[in-house]
């Protein structure tokens, strides 16, 4: 019947070697249950840094879409048709959001407020921060305007921006855009532009 040597039977070269292997698999072992440890630890981390930053940004989007839905809705109040009024452009009516879709159904344009009356039509483009490439952007969407809503196509169009704040020097390539600038002072809307102010007509 076959036996087990113990490491007094053993050479002690052998009885050596054993001892010094199985001090090696320990030593693994603990090393491997260490870097496990460290990997969960890493990756509750990564987990709860993520939901952080998913909180931060949704909170950003919030801020956004409060502030911008507050412009707009000042903007919508009849006291802006009043301040165009005041310009000679009498408009009655505000529509806000206004959607252009294809013969596929697919948004195309979007235009944030439409001011209107019988013959004349203001168009108001909203940002939060008013950049250069949003006024060529609006400007190319003017372009297109009666094109997109043949309805005003008898009418004289006039376009126009509003910001919370505007990128330096943005406001006056607004202007010299023939764009209205409407600005916010004191929780009210005004239009910034001086009396001298021409605007451009589509």
């Amino acid at each position: 019947m076959a036996t087990t040597a113990t490491y007094n039977e053993m050479p002690e070269w052998m009885a050596k070697g054993l001892q010094e292997l199985w001090a090696y698999l320990k030593d693994s072992e603990k090393e491997r249950k260490r870097m496990e440890e460290e990997r969960k630890k890493r990756e509750k981390e990564f987990i709860r840094e993520q939901k952080q930053y998913k909180k931060r940004i949704q909170k950003l989007e919030n801020l956004f879409t409060t502030q911008w839905g507050k412009l707009v809705e000042a903007i919508a109040e009849p006291g802006t048709v009043d301040l165009f009024k005041q310009r000679g452009i009498k408009v009655n009516r505000s529509m806000r959001r206004i959607e252009v879709e294809n013969s596929k159904g697919r948004v195309i344009a979007e235009y944030d407020i439409i001011l209107v009356n019988q013959s004349e039509v203001v168009v108001i483009e909203v940002k939060t921060t008013m950049k250069q490439w949003h006024i060529d952007e609006f400007l190319e969407k003017m372009a297109k305007f009666k094109d997109y809503c043949p309805e005003y196509k008898d009418r004289t169009i006039y376009g126009a921006v509003a910001a919370i704040t505007y990128e330096e020097g943005i406001d006056r390539y607004a202007y010299k855009n023939g764009l209205f600038v409407l600005k916010t002072d004191r929780g009210m809307i005004k239009i910034a532009n001086d009396e001298n102010f021409r605007p451009r007509e589509w």
